[in-house]
């Protein structure tokens, strides 16, 4: 008995032995923070419909940027001279005369008459197919192109066709130009502060997940501040922590703003030829962000993921410094 005590007690002391010898970079320690709980997941989830909303918020911003510009190379290539009927006007030569003094302008690439055929058209909508404009006082539209790089002076055309021509009238719209440049100035002005409200709202929600954790785990942080550990150290983990759970609800929150995009873009192109379609591509063209979008969506993701990185580092350094402040002797 007292031998087979003793082969024991030395297999035991072998054991000891030989688990302290082992490497320290073989045991594994546990996080301060810890890796899965309910607030984590809460925090996720925050983040992820964050990033949702300021994506989408990015990508209408981006959508009605692009389309307020092409309504507006649109509108700056053409500009309208409109005749209206009156007592002994012939209607025709009027046309051409005023199309004549327009084409001799520099920087006007061509005109066109609206014709009888499509000036009805054009009214078809409001008094019905089959009318007879020669029955109705209808003005007749000319459709002057002209260049965008070198336009020509407006003035001085509307000061040719209006003598001669007192019921003409040229509209170069710069009025409806100003009016959607402006729009679109708001509109994205209204977004970038949608954008700062929602960024604001992620920096407040990280300080409360981050206090939180660190209150769950406080009396651990203490003890490992008061025994020597740098807040440099003890903010490094909770940054990484957080970095990881930011960049997995950004994550998710851009993936479901980008499948979004893609579904609009897809339903806009299967439904082309239905008026609800027809007139939203007319709004905002087919729904489609570009690649400008979906990059800004990705910067979306890895700005957020890093502000909360960042939020939660600043947080543990200000709880860390406020610790010292009240326990000055520790």
């Amino acid at each position: 008995m007292t031998d087979l005590s003793a082969e024991h007690l030395e297999e035991h002391e072998q054991e000891a032995e030989a688990a302290e010898a082992r490497p320290r970079a073989q045991r594994r320690m546990a996080p301060i923070v810890p890796a899965q709980n309910i607030a984590g997941r809460a925090l996720v989830l925050v983040i992820a419909i964050m990033t949702f909303l300021s994506c989408l918020t990015f990508g209408a911003v981006t959508l009605v940027r692009d389309t307020a510009s092409v309504w507006e190379n649109q509108i700056s290539r053409e500009a309208t001279i409109q005749i209206k009927p009156a007592d002994g006007l012939d209607m025709e030569a009027a046309l051409a005369q005023a199309s004549q003094i327009a084409g001799e302008f520099p920087g006007v690439k061509s005109t066109r008459i609206i014709d009888r055929d499509a000036t009805a058209r054009l009214l078809e909508p409001w008094l019905g197919s089959g009318l007879n404009i020669d029955e109705l006082p209808v003005p007749r539209l000319i459709i002057v192109t002209i260049d965008e790089n070198s336009p020509p002076d407006f003035a001085a055309m509307r000061a040719a066709i209006t003598p001669k021509l007192p019921s003409a009238s040229l509209d170069d719209h710069r009025t409806w130009v100003d009016r959607l440049v402006a729009m679109a100035r708001t509109t994205v002005t209204i977004g970038i502060a949608v954008l700062a409200l929602m960024l604001s709202a992620t920096v407040l929600t990280v300080v409360f997940a981050t206090r939180g954790a660190m209150a769950g785990n406080g009396h651990i942080i203490e003890v490992l501040h008061f025994v020597g550990a740098e807040a440099a150290f003890i903010a490094r983990e909770f940054r990484r922590h957080f970095l990881v759970t930011g960049m997995k609800g950004a994550a998710a929150g851009g993936a479901a703003a980008v499948l979004v995009f893609i579904v609009f873009s897809w339903w806009s192109s299967r439904n082309m030829a239905t008026p609800q379609a027809d007139q939203a591509t007319a709004l905002f063209g087919n729904f489609a962000i570009g690649s400008a979008g979906y990059l800004g969506v990705v910067l979306m993701v890895v700005v957020i993921g890093a502000l909360t990185a960042a939020t939660s580092h600043a947080t543990v350094v200000a709880y860390l410094s406020d610790i010292d402040v009240r326990q000055p002797d520790a």
